[in-house]
């Protein structure tokens, strides 16, 4: 099991000393490169690295300018520069609380306490075990705070009769700060992974019992003090057990005796619900789990961004860490989560050297006549769905209408009914998205989607002449022109000549309903499997 041994220090120190003078991004790719079987495929080009950096730095295409641009410079260091541009600029912030809201929220709503946590997070770069920290035990002192305690409460919303899902909200804890999924330990020991035992569960569990949500205008909970240990029995046995609040595979924190003295006081006075409590099981865990010291946490992390950057995780599924489902390349799992942990924690530092890394900028085709590499080799880079949140913007930046449509960066999505920004948004959300509550690992077509593209009279409208935007300009271009702008505009790439010939044949042939013949080439490029992918 992965846990917060004095070895992981040892080797985190060991790593540090033996390659001191190489850069991580370096150290990355000798790892990945000493597993090869055979020739990896090339790096992409300039054309595919921008738009892959653009998707997953700001989460929407590069403009046909920018593509111009960048494809017309002949600087040998163009991509690392691109990649610092892109980290300074305001849509990172933007991007990555788009991404954490998905990952952590699970598409369960929104709200814009929460938006405004998370974008201001990332406007300050702020360390990942102070985010999760204040996630943990969220206070309600800064405006710019007091959103975090709205992981707790929209998962402590009661359904219809059912009772307050707490063995829910402590399952997903485990899951996604740790790595581990402890749904089925939670009455037995795991049937199928033997590090997962019920204690593990019920230690978690016995922390978050006590928590309710608070009547304000913003998300907010309340929490009661502690005074025993949580008692707990296996269906396949008998006996009694009991346990405090503990961190999975690490300490259980010991709750204080009770004190005579204050609990006479206490009885005299009108209590406080909001009062903080006696003991915190939430301080505590705030304090403890979001640790360097702590390996699960630190590796967890590492694997998720490894996976947000390469299109899968070191460890898969990501919330199955044990020791029978050891990560695919385990030196390099562990120099990932030993370095971030060593800057701090530094978000903006580990993506760029995952940017800088061959692995990351290494080409979707592959050349070789031999066998096809396994995605878990890295010798190829791996296609992504583009998200709703991606294919949304990137929709309004290929048609020429970001700057009429594109909503507020901190506003909700549902947050006012009457902007068609916020309705169309909100529409790509619905068809494109995974279900409410289910990890978003992974994005599969569907007939809702294709029905959405089809169909849909908001879709439908970005291809309608406005003023500046893609149809109106094709409008006004000779035909020979048309190929070149929609291409970098949709697919941010210059056509080749096959495929020139084609958009000419296609203009020619409806020449007498030119203008229903563009509408039908931008929609069929936007509904494209390029379009709709990372690659």
């Amino acid at each position: 099991m992965h846990r917060a041994l004095p070895a992981f220090t040892f080797l985190g120190l060991l790593c540090s000393l033996t390659f001191a003078e190489e850069s991580l991004h370096d150290r990355i790719d000798r790892l990945v490169s000493a597993q090869f079987q055979g020739e990896p495929a090339p790096l992409t080009d300039d054309a595919a690295f921008l738009r892959r950096v653009h998707l997953d730095l700001a989460g929407c295409i590069p403009s046909a300018e920018k593509t111009r641009q960048f494809l017309a410079d002949t600087a040998a260091d163009k991509r690392e520069l691109e990649i610092d541009r892109l980290l300074a600029s305001p849509t990172y912030a933007t991007r990555m609380a788009n991404l954490f809201h998905v990952v952590l929220m699970e598409r369960r709503g929104d709200n814009s306490d929460w938006a405004t946590y998370l974008r201001t997070s990332f406007e300050a770069n702020k360390p990942w075990d102070q985010l999760v920290r204040e996630i943990l035990h969220p206070t309600d002192d800064a405006a710019t705070r007091r959103g975090a305690a709205y992981f707790y409460t929209q998962r402590l919303q009661k359904s219809g009769q059912n009772p307050t899902d707490y063995p829910g909200l402590t399952r997903d804890v485990g899951r996604l700060f740790l790595g581990v999924d402890l749904q089925c330990a939670e009455c037995h020991d795991h049937l199928f992974i033997d590090d997962y035992k019920q204690l593990e569960f019920q230690g978690l569990f016995a922390a978050y019992k006590n928590i309710s949500i608070r009547n304000e205008k913003f998300p907010a909970i309340n929490e009661k003090s502690m005074t025993d240990k949580l008692e707990f029995i296996s269906v396949f046995g008998s006996d009694k057990n009991l346990t405090g609040p503990r961190i999975p595979f690490g300490q259980e924190f010991s709750i204080p005796a009770p004190d005579p003295a204050a609990d006479a006081s206490a009885q005299n006075k009108k209590p406080d619900p909001n009062a903080p409590p006696a003991f915190s099981a939430l301080q505590q865990l705030a304090d403890n789990l979001p640790s360097a010291d702590n390996s699960l946490f630190c590796q967890n992390i590492a694997n998720r961004v490894w996976f947000l950057m390469m299109g899968r995780g070191l460890v898969e599924p990501l919330d199955q860490f044990h020791s029978a489902n050891m990560a695919s390349h385990p030196e390099l799992l562990e120099l990932l989560a030993t370095e971030f942990a060593a800057h701090q924690f530094d978000f903006k530092w580990l993506i760029r050297e995952l940017s800088l890394t061959d692995t990351y900028q290494r080409s979707t085709r592959h050349h070789a006549a031999t066998e096809f590499p396994t995605p878990a080799s890295y010798q190829l880079g791996q296609q992504r769905r583009l998200t709703a949140e991606q294919l949304f913007s990137s929709a309004l930046a290929a048609t020429g209408n970001s700057e009429r449509l594109t909503p507020a960066a901190d506003a909700a999505a549902d947050a006012d009914a009457e902007d068609p920004g916020q309705k169309l948004k909100a529409a790509f959300v619905t068809a494109v998205a995974s279900e409410p509550k289910q990890p978003a690992s992974d994005y599969k077509p569907s007939v809702k989607q294709a029905l959405f593209f089809l169909n849909d009279s908001q879709v439908l409208a970005l291809l309608q002449p406005h003023e500046g935007n893609l149809t109106a300009q094709l409008d006004q271009m000779p035909d020979a022109q048309v190929a070149d702008t929609v291409f970098l505009n949709i697919f941010s790439r210059p056509p080749v000549d096959a495929e020139r010939k084609l958009v000419e044949a296609h203009l020619q042939q409806h020449a007498k309903q030119r203008p229903e013949a563009l509408r039908q080439l931008v929609w069929a490029m936007l509904t494209s499997l390029e379009f709709c992918i990372n690659h």
